[in-house]
This record gives structure tokens, sequence and C-alpha cells, in this order.
């Protein structure tokens, strides 16, 4: 397994480490609800360096990721960030990725981390303007910063104002060393990504810097658990569980970022007849009364007939309620809809809801 600069730090902090997409990873440190918790009541950190970083270069850079992604990413700016997804010619969703425009011709995607190999080969296979397409995935370390005290935390070590809008980043630099810092995250909380290369000595100041500018807001490092329950609890899409290759923008509730009016990307034509004749299945939220734990894989019913399957599911931690994500038949969809989940051959009742679970 690969190791993130970070891996002597979670051991040594207790962390329950997991396999995820090649990477020993931190699943949970001390509890996934305390940890949770501790990201929407004050601020907790996340290593997600096992994350993708693709760079995108050459004069026709904005052509080439116009060509692969859903999104219009001529409406950016250098500085800005764009939520997109790149698809396959039958619509079948590749990947989701962040899109940031550093300059004019020089672009830094980040993927889903089980998915660098083949995103990287795909945008290879599709470089029909000859730019300059670099992974980089291994050189840079990335921490999630998240929640209500994350701008009181990163402002503590930073000269400028920390004024960034939403879906911004800088380039500065944090323990003398320099760095994109980005307000994104995938939690719904208020947060900042940082992203920077060096060695274990530079990841582990950067670490121990955010720890100390922190430990007034009792700040907590925060594992892939919680990080999946905090997603879900927004409806955010994850690869492999709510969104695939099986899968397109439209059905996902992904077309307020597919932009069908744009110049030509690749499975354009195949998404704009889905969406002209409407989908047959479509994610849909459910949220249950009953004491269930709701997992991936699992039926859902209605009047007796299979009309779907489970994606995400948990227990919310704010909502003390089972959530789940699943693709129902698109006439189920609507919100009040009485649904079954079938757990153990028993039908435990659901009701279809609108996202995200909890507001914001």
């Amino acid at each position: 397994m690969k190791q993130t600069r970070f891996n002597k730090i979670h051991h040594t902090l207790g962390a329950k480490m997991v396999e995820f997409a090649g990477y020993e990873m931190p699943v949970q440190y001390s509890s996934i609800i305390s940890e949770h918790k501790a990201v929407r009541n004050s601020v907790g950190v996340f290593d997600v360096s096992h994350m993708g970083e693709i760079f995108i270069s050459g004069e026709k850079a904005l052509n080439f990721v116009q060509l692969i992604t859903v999104n219009d990413a001529s409406k950016l700016n250098p500085g800005k960030v764009q939520y997109s997804a790149m698809c396959y010619a039958d619509g079948g969703i590749v990947d989701d990725l962040l899109v940031y425009k550093i300059a004019d011709d020089n672009f830094m995607l980040v993927v889903n981390a089980a998915n660098i190999e083949k995103d990287f080969n795909w945008m290879v296979e599709n470089n029909e303007y000859s730019v300059e397409i670099k992974n980089r995935s291994d050189v840079y370390s990335l921490l999630a910063v998240q929640g209500p005290n994350s701008k009181n935390v990163i402002q503590n070590f930073l000269d400028d104002e920390l004024n960034l809008e939403f879906y911004n980043f800088t380039q500065t630099r944090l323990a003398n060393i320099d760095m994109i810092i980005s307000r994104t995250g995938y939690t719904g909380e208020l947060g900042y990504e940082l992203y920077f290369t060096g060695d274990e000595t530079d990841a582990e100041k950067v670490w121990n810097k955010i720890f100390e500018a922190g430990r007034e807001y009792d700040i907590k490092p925060a594992g892939l658990a919680a990080r999946d329950s905090l997603r879900l609890e927004m409806g955010f899409c994850l690869y492999g569980n709510d969104i695939d290759q099986t899968t397109n923008p439209i059905e996902a509730g992904l077309g307020w970022i597919t932009k069908l009016k744009k110049d030509k990307f690749i499975g354009q034509d195949a998404i704009k007849k889905v969406k002209e004749e409407g989908i047959k299945k479509g994610l849909a939220a459910m949220v249950s009364g009953e004491r269930i734990f709701p997992r991936k894989g699992y039926d859902i019913f209605s009047d007796g007939k299979k009309i779907g399957t489970l994606t995400s599911g948990t227990v919310s931690p704010v909502l003390e309620k089972p959530i789940a994500l699943g693709y129902i038949d698109a006439e189920y969809k609507s919100v009040g809809t009485k649904v079954n989940i079938v757990i153990r051959n028993k039908e435990v009742p659901a009701e279809i809801v609108k996202l995200p679970f909890i507001e914001k």
C-alpha cells in the first residue's frame, strides 16, 4: 500500500488504518460521531492526500478541459474553482472532479483517488489538442480543514487577510511552504483545502501549525468514515457508489453542472438525448424513522415491487435517523413518496425527501 506523508502522524495518534484506493488511510481516530460533530460544530482536519492532481498546460489547455468536462470552464478566471464531471461518449460518468484555473494556459484537475490512473489514461486517449498532461498526484499532499472555525484556524498563520469566496483559491505560503489554499471541501461546512509539495518533514510542519492554531477551537483529526457521513448528510455523490460509468449526470441529479449548450464535449449527444426523452431512473434521497443502518446494495420496494437499490447509507449523527441515497424508478422519485428498504428480508418504511438531508 502507498502511504501519504502524514502516515506516521496517523499511527502516532492511534488512528484505525485501512486500505483505500491503494493507500493506507485513517478511517477514524476517536469515534465517527465525535469527528463528524467536530466538523459540524467547530473544526476538523482530513488527510486527503490520496486524491489525484493532474495538470493540463499549453495554448489549447482550455479547449481540452472544455472537451473532457461537462461544465463550462470558459466561465473560469485564474483563481477560480469549478465542480464538474467527465463522461464517456455514452454519457456514463468517468469521474467527478474539481477544475482549478491557475492561468489561461494552466489548469489543475483534482480527481478521485481510485480513478487517478484511469482518468489520466482517458485524458491522454482524448488529447485532441496536443496539450501537456502531467500526473503529479504522488508529489502533492492535501489537507482539508473543515468546519465553522476553519477560517479562524487558517487565518492564524497567514499574513494576508483570508477573504476567499466559495470555490476560489489563492497561492500563498504556510510554515514557509508554498501552497494552494482553496475554499472548497466535501462536508457542506465552511472549509479550506491545502495543496503543497514537500517531504514528510514539511508535511509534519504544516500539520503541527494547523493543530497549534486550532487548539483553542478543540480541533480534531477526522478520518474517512466521518468524511463519508458528512458528505452524505449533504447529499453529495461518491464515485463508485452514487455515480459511475453506468450512470449519467441527469440521472445523478448533476444536471446543474452539465452545460449542454456549450461547445462540443464528450458525452454531450448522449446526455442531451437522456434529457429530452426523460430519465427512467434517478438518484433519490430517503429517510427512515426506524432503528436501522441502511447500506449500499439494499433493495428498495413499493407495493411488493422492486423499484431500486441503495447506493449509500448511514445513520445521520445530526438527525439521528437513517439516511440513504439510491437509484429508483423515476415515477417514485417525488418528495413525500413512501417506499420500503429491504433489510434481512424485512421491508422497513422510508420516505423520499429533498436534499440536502440537513440545512446549512
